[in-house]
Order: structure tokens, then sequence, then C-alpha cells
């Protein structure tokens, strides 16, 4: 479809530019006339070559703050388009520009701006459409969009939380790995070569770390592409049904992290389905949807059962309790919520808490993993050092 340059007049007089895509010159002027803009020139924008470019891709973030501004513009009156238009014009991201302006071009051609959204499902979820459809339908779009701008700040910063408990460790992780490769690929070997001219048996610990740094520098190259291909079989694994829910099953069980899993697991569904149903969606369209975004297979595989559970006129709580990922506290609440109508606020409470909780458990999750990661690498680095003096000990006392 080709983009055209315009320029026109508002209502109030004021000269307006831009570029919109159309089929032709007519579809244009009807679409900028439905606007209430009178158009005084219109040209048609030449082609570009487009090279190939590297794509950051649109962030969590540039979204979080296109909804919070957008609510914002809605619940100040300003019209839909012109919202997209100053949106679009002030993204900082090339590729989140295009979406919103594609959006805005859906919008001015009069589709509802959850068909808008729609076409662009990479970028907003099935949650997010949907909630914006139901804000369309009952004529309180600017509510709906302080609401789902509130959730995904919320969302963003649970997010954070957990990634930010996850880096420390991993980088000490790293540094020791590369600090023990180190040590058997290029120090070992000083020592194999002083040990060699020695003529006598070596200490147990000394031959089998020399046994491993030999290993591992003849089979390094190996090693390497080992890993590689071990790492492309697992996510090929994970990306199969009974893949993803056996490791999803066992990260709910690792020690320390499975109950940090399972704690966001629970903030993410009680804050999803809070803010669907307190929209305006129907349970089971809301559990539908919670259940896409649950980030566990366990916890996705319970919230579907309650989807069955509900259509077959039972509550949705025997289905989470079965599932053995939320705790009992939430079950009893929720199960107060559905039988007194305040669900919706229920969950809500519930999500505040997990919150909380997960603070908590990032906060405690760093304070244990740093240390005792610490002590093995001091422990794995102190064996390789003893053994590598062993021999040195052993000729100071045939000496003596």
């Amino acid at each position: 479809m080709p983009v055209f340059e315009y320029k026109g007049k508002s209502i109030a007089g004021t000269v307006v530019t831009g570029e919109l895509k159309a089929r032709d010159r007519a579809e244009l002027e009807r679409i900028l006339r439905s606007n209430r803009i009178m158009v005084t020139s219109v040209s048609k924008k030449a082609s570009e070559l487009k090279l190939p470019a590297l794509r950051g891709g649109i962030k969590r973030i540039d979204i979080s703050r296109f909804t919070r501004q957008f609510a914002t513009m809605i619940g100040a009156g300003l019209p839909m388009v012109q919202c997209l238009e100053i949106l679009a014009q002030q993204s900082e991201s090339p590729e989140f520009r295009k979406v919103i302006a594609e959006v805005r071009d859906s919008v001015s051609s009069g589709s509802t701006l959850a068909e808008g959204l729609k076409k662009h499902k990479k970028v907003f979820d099935e949650l997010y459409c949907n909630m914006v459809e139901a804000g369309e339908i009952g004529g309180a779009l600017d509510t709906i969009l302080v609401r789902l701008a509130v959730y995904r700040e919320k969302a963003d910063a649970l997010n954070r939380k957990v990634k930010g408990a996850m880096v420390y460790p991993s980088v000490i992780v790293v540094v020791a790995i590369g600090v023990t490769t180190v040590m058997l690929t290029y120090i070992v070997p000083v020592f194999a070569k002083m040990f060699s001219g020695l003529g006598a048996a070596l200490p147990a610990p000394t031959q089998m770390v020399l046994n491993i740094s030999n290993f591992l520098r003849s089979n390094f190259l190996y090693g390497i592409i080992g890993l590689i291909a071990a790492g492309i079989a697992f996510r090929y694994w994970i990306k199969t049904d009974n893949g993803r829910l056996k490791f999803d099953r066992f990260k709910l069980k690792v020690p320390l992290i499975g109950a940090l899993i399972r704690k966001t697991a629970v903030a993410r569904f009680t804050r999803t389905l809070s803010t669907l149903i307190s929209s305006g969606v129907s349970i089971l369209d809301a559990l539908d949807t919670t259940a896409k975004t649950a980030g566990n297979r366990v916890v996705h595989d319970a919230i579907k059962k309650s989807v069955l559970a509900i259509a077959e006129g039972e509550t949705i709580t025997q289905p989470l309790k079965e599932s053995g990922v939320f705790p009992p506290m939430v079950i009893q609440m929720i199960s107060v919520g559905e039988k007194t109508g305040g669900l919706d606020d229920m969950l809500n409470k519930i999500a505040d808490f997990y919150d909380e909780e997960v603070d908590a458990a990032v906060s405690a999750l760093t304070s244990i993993i740093e240390p005792v990661i610490i002590v093995f690498m001091g422990v794995v680095i102190g064996a390789i050092l003893v053994a590598m003096y062993l021999p040195m000990f052993d000729i100071v006392g045939a000496i003596k």
C-alpha cells in the first residue's frame, strides 16, 4: 500500500502535515475528512530502498510507556488517531514507531483499536488486545488503559526483580568456570612439565588433576561442540509439550529457586486474572488468556482445568488445588472471593501480597547463593592448587 504525504487544515484552522497509507488519493482524502481535516495538498511518497539492518526488537518498557501515555491522552479527551500520531512521532524505537503508525492507519481506515492491535500479535499479546476490546465495547477505554498500564508496570517490575536475582549468581558461575578452565589448560600444564622430570609416582590428587587437564586440552574443541549440541537439543526438547511440562515441574522442585518461581507464578496469575475480570472480560475468556500468559506449563494446565470446571458448573479452586503450585492460603482466598462476588478484589490483594513475597524471596536467594558460589569456587581452585603442591611437599619431606 503506497504512502502519501499530506498537508491540510483542522477545524480550528491549524496547519496539519503527516504521512498516511492508503490505496489511492481518494481513500486518503476520505480518511482525513473523517478526522475533520481539510486537505490542501497531497503527494505520493517516493519508495525507499531499505537495506537489511540489525534490530534490537521492541522492549517491554516501550509498550508499558506507550500504554501509560496513551491512557493519559485518551483520558484528557484527545481523539484516538491524534493520540496514536503523537505517540508514533515520539517513540524512540524505529520498529515500534512503525507499529504504532500502522495501528493509527488501521483506526483511520475505520477499524477498531483492538482490531488494529491484533495485527501485531508479537507486540501486543492476547491479554492486551482482549482488555482493549472489552474497554471499547463497554465504553470505558480510558479506564481500561489505565488498568492495563498499571498491570504492565507491575508485571515489568516483577520481571526485573526475578532477572536481577539471577544476574549476579550467573556472573559468579561464569567467572568460576572461566578461572577453573584457565587453570586446567594453562597453569596446570606448567606444573606437569616440572613433575615429568621427577621420575617418581605422583600423589593421587595431583595425578587426577593432571588427567583432567590433559583430557580438557585434548578434547576442548569437541567439548565446546558437545555443549552447543546439547544446548540446541535441550531447546528443541523444551519446545515439546512433554519436555516443557517436565522441565517446568522440575524448576518448581529446585531448592530456593523453585520457591521463587512458584511465588512469581502465583503473583502473575492473580494479577492477570484480576485485571481481566475487573475490565469486564468474562471469567472463561479471562482464564483462557491468563493460561497463555502463565509462563509455566504446570500452572497453564491447572488454569485450563479450571476453565473446564467452570464450564461444567464447578468452582475454579479444586483444579488449582490439585496442581500443587498454589498455596492453601491462595486457594482459600480465591474461594472466598468467588462466594462473595469480589473475586477481582481478592485476586488483586493476593497479587500485592505475593509481589512483596517475591521481593523477600529475591533478597533471600541473593544472600544465600552468593556465599555458596564463592565458597564452592574457593574450594575448587584451592583443591587444584593443593594438588599441584603435594609433590613439592613430598620432595621437601624426602630431603629432610
